[in-house]
């Protein structure tokens, strides 16, 4: 049925064309019908806004990615949260010697965070947070951080990388705010991820909360395309209450559920972690069209995606609902000097592991434009096994491997290619900005 709504500059008009007769009858009383109200914005919805072409790619810095930020914080805003202190965004400022901004030219340039607040309910509790982040900047017009080949100029929209997280956060805070849990719940959508984990650095020098009232970070990074109901939770090690809660949670969502790991890996949450905070990493794998002009919102799985938002809900909940806070547990570092034991996690290589499983060691996707990885002559699906000293049979042995050195140290890297082994040198930079 189609129903007609008479704005009042319409209604005028539409009375000066009935007859005098009908006029006299009906009087100058405006009836109006009603249009029926329009449908909710769905998390495709979302993911549609943030990885459409005219935001071109949300490189950090760029207008595409102030239009994602500002698209977030209304959203936030319609879902019941609230801006945090200092209103909807918090800014940081690309460092310009940076060497993935000199790659990517946005050294100067302005990121901004998107924080959203929900308080707690109990008077003590809202005292402490949980974090729920995900980043929503992407590789803007490809070149910088791109496995196509001969694609810059070409947007790249990162539906899964990372709109999918940022939609999630959407959906997470909406339900939590029809009923509030006891602590307070941030909700953060980082920009900088991909220029080497910028904005979750910032915000851990710049909280909100102070760290120690953060009792948990979870971050939603690549959720939008579960397969075969295999769901991948970094960070489990990293409170020794993690490993219970998952399980408990997935007898009812019958996950293929693969938790593994400590806190530290290629996205915000190793931010939080080497500032002490457990940590975990809600993750749907990679696929062919990571970090490819091919990551378009056609090829999010809904069903999926609502899968693992109910599960991650549950993850929240029960988080901001326990009554105690966490154990945490510490990674040990590897030892090389006093100053190494915090901040070593700055230590750059500029490579972009394949995070799933490959025994035997880590297997590359690639490098990034103008990194150590790149100058030493490492390339897409090498595997690296060793970095100085020590093997390197996983993801986390690598990234103690590079916590063991410090930027300006020269390492060989021992690398598989096809059926050759070799041996390169890198000079290791410095992450971050």
């Amino acid at each position: 049925m189609i129903r007609v709504r008479l704005l009042p500059s319409m209604a005028g008009l539409a009375l000066l064309a009935v007859p005098g007769t009908l006029r006299a009858q009906f009087g100058t009383q405006q009836h109006r019908v009603e249009r029926p109200p329009a449908p909710p914005i769905t998390a495709i919805d979302d993911i549609r806004y943030l990885s459409d072409d005219r935001l071109a790619g949300r490189m950090t810095g760029s207008p595409g990615a102030d239009s994602a930020a500002a698209y977030l914080a209304r959203r936030f805003e319609q879902v019941g949260l609230q801006p945090a202190a200092g209103g909807w965004f918090q800014t940081f400022t690309v460092a310009k010697e940076a060497p993935v901004a000199q790659s990517a030219r946005v050294g100067g340039l302005v990121g901004k965070n998107v924080i959203g607040l929900l308080p707690g309910h109990d008077p003590a509790l809202r005292n402490e947070s949980v974090i729920v982040g995900a980043h929503y900047d992407h590789l803007g017009l490809g070149g910088f951080g791109s496995l196509d080949p001969d694609s810059t100029g070409r947007v790249h929209n990162g539906a899964d990388d990372n709109a999918s997280g940022a939609a999630m956060l959407i959906q997470l805070a909406a339900r939590l705010a029809q009923s509030p849990p006891a602590r307070t719940v941030l909700f953060i959508a980082f920009s900088g991820e991909e220029l080497g984990l910028l904005g979750s650095a910032h915000y851990v020098t710049q909280p909100v909360y102070p760290l120690r009232t953060t009792i948990a970070m979870i971050n939603l990074d690549m959720v939008g395309r579960l397969r075969n109901g295999r769901l991948i939770v970094y960070g489990a090690q990293t409170a020794r209450e993690f490993p219970a809660l998952l399980d408990s949670l997935n007898w009812h969502a019958g996950f293929d559920l693969k938790a593994q790991g400590d806190g530290y890996g290629p996205s915000d949450q190793s931010s939080f972690y080497a500032a002490g905070r457990p940590v975990l990493h809600v993750f749907t794998d990679l696929h062919d069209d990571y970090h490819r002009t091919t990551d378009d919102w056609e090829k999010i799985d809904p069903e999926g995606f609502r899968r693992v938002t109910n599960f991650t809900l549950g993850v929240v909940t029960a988080l901001a609902n326990r009554p105690t806070k966490l154990t945490p547990v510490e990674a040990v570092p590897p030892a090389h000097s006093a100053a190494n034991a915090a901040p070593a996690y700055g230590t750059y290589l500029g490579t972009i592991p394949d995070m799933t499983d490959n025994p035997g060691g880590v297997r590359l996707l690639g490098v990034r434009a103008g990194s150590p990885a790149e100058k030493a002559g490492l390339r897409g699906d090498d595997i690296i096994t060793r970095i100085g000293n020590l093997e390197v049979p996983d993801l986390q042995a690598m990234t103690n491997a590079l916590r063991s050195h410090e930027p300006g140290d020269t390492v060989s890297i021992v690398i598989r290619r096809g059926s050759h082994v070799t041996t390169v040198r890198a000079t290791l930079g410095t992450r971050g900005g």
